[in-house]
């Protein structure tokens, strides 16, 4: 059987091919209702099928985003990944996934990858402060959009979250449960913190305790990111004869970690240990107890990314601070803080 060509359905609809175009690639001009129906019967009668390689090789553009993300196995950056495929597939996109495993070569491995694949444009979670993943876009001059974090190095459009502000709510709520402190459960002094949200978090655990005039020395402990290392660390913290009683954590994932090491050494949570977390993974709600935590929109933000990547007329040009997309961070109270949720 004969392939199924656009003239063929251009001739069945009784239009042209360019207005065949226009239907099957929504654009760029628009197409009258009646004419648009014609044109996707005739596609359904023949059975045509577009021919996608030739149409990117014809517009150096796929209908593909890149999406980088440090570790997909982490569950907030599995539903920040599911959240941006949602809302690529509204605009008639797909999205292909990478992981940098915070390594510096392998994000830039992805990079070099999705950009030669002619991807319409990055969707980028930094791992690091991405020197290398820089240079790289600016060789490419390529399309991009930070999400979750914004390394100082990159300059493009970013979509954040208030990271400070959300883990100043959950520490001053941990204290106003009256605990003589609260501990952070983080990173070290060392690690690099522009743009970092983890930074951040921290940044917002030492302004919290600043306004209740509060000591930070000594009561920020350095922890990875995942519930397994944090468990470990959690097991030295809270085995100590100084365990802390409250504990703000600045992932979920490094809550969840904590809370199996509670139950491991018979420590009432939150009657003896009160813990919260950041990012509301779905996982959250169903620990026991429930997680505390700080939430953002997701969907919201990965819709912004998507639309700004795009979308030519959504794109800034002016100061970093204009090019910037910042999302609230509101509180969800669960029964871990001490409430009765």
């Amino acid at each position: 059987m004969a392939k199924v060509t656009r003239d063929d359905v251009a001739r069945l609809a009784g239009t042209s091919t360019a207005v065949v175009s226009y239907v099957i690639n929504n654009g760029p001009r628009p197409v009258a209702p009646a004419t648009r129906e014609r044109v996707l019967a005739a596609i359904k009668e023949l059975g045509y099928r577009p021919d996608r390689v030739a149409q990117a090789m014809a517009s150096r553009r796929t209908d593909l985003i890149g999406m980088i993300v440090p570790d997909a196995r982490q569950p907030f950056f599995a539903e920040m990944a599911h959240a941006v495929e949602q809302a690529a597939a509204e605009r008639g996109k797909m999205v292909l996934v990478g992981n940098s495993d915070y390594l510096d070569e392998r994000e830039v491995h992805y990079l070099r990858a999705f950009l030669g694949m002619r991807v319409a444009g990055l969707i980028l979670v930094s791992q690091g402060p991405s020197e290398h993943a820089a240079a790289e876009i600016d060789a490419w001059d390529a399309r991009v959009v930070l999400l979750h974090r914004r390394p100082e190095a990159i300059e493009d459009v970013a979509v954040v979250t208030d990271d400070v502000g959300g883990a100043q709510l959950t520490t001053r709520h941990l204290l106003e449960h009256g605990h003589e402190y609260v501990a952070c459960l983080g990173i070290t002094e060392s690690t690099p913190t522009i743009g970092d949200p983890v930074a951040d978090h921290i940044e917002g655990w030492r302004r919290a305790m600043a306004e209740a005039g509060i000591s930070t020395e000594g009561r920020l402990f350095q922890a990875p990111y995942n519930r397994y290392d944090a468990y470990e660390v959690a097991l030295r913290i809270l085995s100590g004869p100084d365990r802390p009683t409250a504990i703000a954590c600045a992932t979920d994932d490094q809550a969840i970690g904590v809370l199996r090491a509670a139950r491991e050494l018979r420590i009432d949570v939150p009657g003896e240990l009160a813990v919260a977390g950041f990012d509301d993974v779905k996982e959250a709600a169903l620990t026991d107890p429930p997680l505390t935590t700080v939430a953002s929109d997701r969907p919201a933000m990965a819709r912004a990314a998507v639309d700004l990547l795009l979308d030519d007329s959504l794109r800034v040009s002016g100061s970093r601070r204009e090019r910037l997309r910042l999302f609230p961070s509101r509180l969800v109270v669960r029964r871990s803080c001490g409430c009765e949720h």
